[in-house]
């Protein structure tokens, strides 16, 4: 954690734990499975207007050099084991004596746009790259996220204050939990900075106990965020990502069989209805329920996780011990799965599919859809709406629309995000791609996802909401009361 000479609050990545859950579950799992594979990791700004100066590109390189330096506290350790009982305790172990090493993993370059003219004041891109074997280096994307988003808005858009954030967020989640809606908080990648999530996280759990007060049937499950977890008192929320998916087909070389090897690594590392949300979009949504409908495949008898106490946190991961229905060795990875997210595509026309094909499954479980795919308060509505009608139980993953929501204090107009991934580029020496159900959020070499998707037969669809240059509307947009 630095602080400055010029403000009082932190800047930088904080502590080990200043990152979402889900990369510790699948770096838990690639110890498991796949940890001297060797990967690489590319950038992309689907902002590019949105540039950085050399001094903010200096700041970032300085901060993401000091990653080294982090490393799991004790008290950290103990949070872990108490609240994520499915992390494994040889994972546990490991974390102990782990370290990043960006010196020799990340290289960031900063390539100015017109004359060079070596001043501080030049703009420019940047690129970011990662290379290391997959155990080592899968922590990197989000403290290298949030780094970019914070030197952007710390040097190139600093017209903007704290003041009102966490009012902000405690009327946004008195309004969903009004609603009834059950929601996390997603947003530490693209956050303004972390002290902005902390204010924001703290405006969401002053709403939850409001709202609790006036009877409301909404519930605040979490955060995404394990420092900001740990730092309330409360289990983190989370599963996989689309990393998993990815690298295991890389490294299995068929698209057609890697969906089902991912989800049966996932089963044989934490277990039956355990962290059982899964991502269904990676090479295509159809592609996924064609792995999905068959039966799980074991490849070895899992622990029981340890003991805890129940949370609200819980309906959103399923961490918890294998009901007897879900411990028989016949069913679908539908059926032990506790539900998908949808981050890609129609999310009306996605519980549409879903429910026809449960139906098809016969599979008459309530069974749970989260959405994360760039909501906001109406988008939340509406697809709770759409889902409860279907006989879902939806709930949202809800992450920039929270943690970098702000104006121009000169203007009072709109200052929107950065839009930026890291994904995985490689694994195994093979090319890593992602196609997603919108063409907008392919990812990886395009000769490689254009021979999957005639592999797969995959069908591009167009949806209204797939532009990913104006995910959270335009820059000096008016704001919407």
């Amino acid at each position: 954690m630095d602080f400055n000479s010029s403000s009082p609050y932190p800047e930088g990545v904080i502590s080990f734990l200043d990152t979402d859950l889900y990369k510790l579950t699948m770096q838990c799992a690639v110890l498991k499975y796949y940890k001297d594979v060797p990967v690489t990791y590319s950038f992309t700004n689907r902002t590019p207007e949105k540039k950085l100066s050399r001094k903010a590109f200096h700041w970032l390189e300085e901060q993401v050099r000091k990653l080294g330096n982090i490393s799991l506290s004790i008290e950290e350790h103990h949070y872990l084991k108490t609240h994520c009982p499915y992390l494994t305790p040889e994972y546990l172990d490991f974390l102990q004596e782990f370290r990043l090493r960006p010196r020799d993993q990340v290289t960031i370059t900063f390539n100015p746009v017109g004359e060079d003219t070596g001043s501080e004041s030049d703009n420019g891109d940047i690129h970011i790259a990662i290379s290391g074997t997959w155990l080592d280096t899968i922590l990197y994307e989000i403290p290298l996220l949030a780094l970019t988003s914070e030197a952007y808005f710390k040097y190139m858009d600093p017209d903007w204050t704290y003041e009102g954030q966490e009012e902000k967020a405690f009327e946004k989640g008195i309004r969903l939990l009004e609603a009834g809606c059950v929601f996390s908080e997603f947003g530490t990648r693209r956050r303004r900075d972390y002290h902005t999530q902390a204010l924001v996280f703290r405006g969401l759990t002053k709403a939850s106990k409001e709202a609790e007060k006036r009877g409301y049937k909404g519930k605040l499950s979490g955060t995404s965020n394990v420092h900001l977890a740990m730092r309330f008192g409360i289990p983190p929320v989370g599963t996989v990502a689309h990393e998993w998916f990815m690298g295991i087909a890389a490294i299995v070389g068929d698209y057609k069989l890697a969906t089902e090897e991912a989800l049966c690594r996932w089963v044989g590392c934490f277990g039956e209805g355990i962290l059982g949300i899964a991502l269904t979009d990676t090479f295509g949504t159809p592609e996924f329920l064609k792995a999905f409908n068959k039966p799980v495949r074991y490849l070895e008898k899992t622990d029981t996780p340890r003991a805890r106490k129940h949370s609200i946190a819980d309906s959103f991961t399923s961490a918890g011990v294998p009901t007897e229905k879900n411990a028989t060795q016949n069913q679908t990875y539908a059926q032990v799965f506790t539900g998908v997210r949808q981050d890609s595509g129609d999310p009306k026309s996605f519980v549409k599919i879903m429910r026809k094909f449960y139906d098809e499954q016969g599979i008459t479980d309530k069974k749970v859809i989260v959405f994360s795919d760039s909501l906001n308060i109406d988008r939340c509505l509406e697809y709770k709406q759409v889902s409860e009608e279907a006989g879902f139980q939806p709930t949202f993953g809800v992450g920039t629309f929270l943690t970098n929501d702000f104006v121009h204090t000169t203007t009072g107009k709109k200052s929107t995000p950065l839009n930026i991934v890291i994904k995985l580029s490689s694994a195994g020496g093979r090319p890593a791609i992602k196609i997603s159900d919108n063409a907008g959020k392919n990812t990886g070499d395009k000769a490689t996802v254009d021979r999957v998707k005639r592999e797969l037969g995959y069908v591009e669809k167009d949806w209204v909401g797939g532009d990913e240059t104006a995910r959270w509307g335009h820059e000096g947009d008016a704001v919407k009361e």
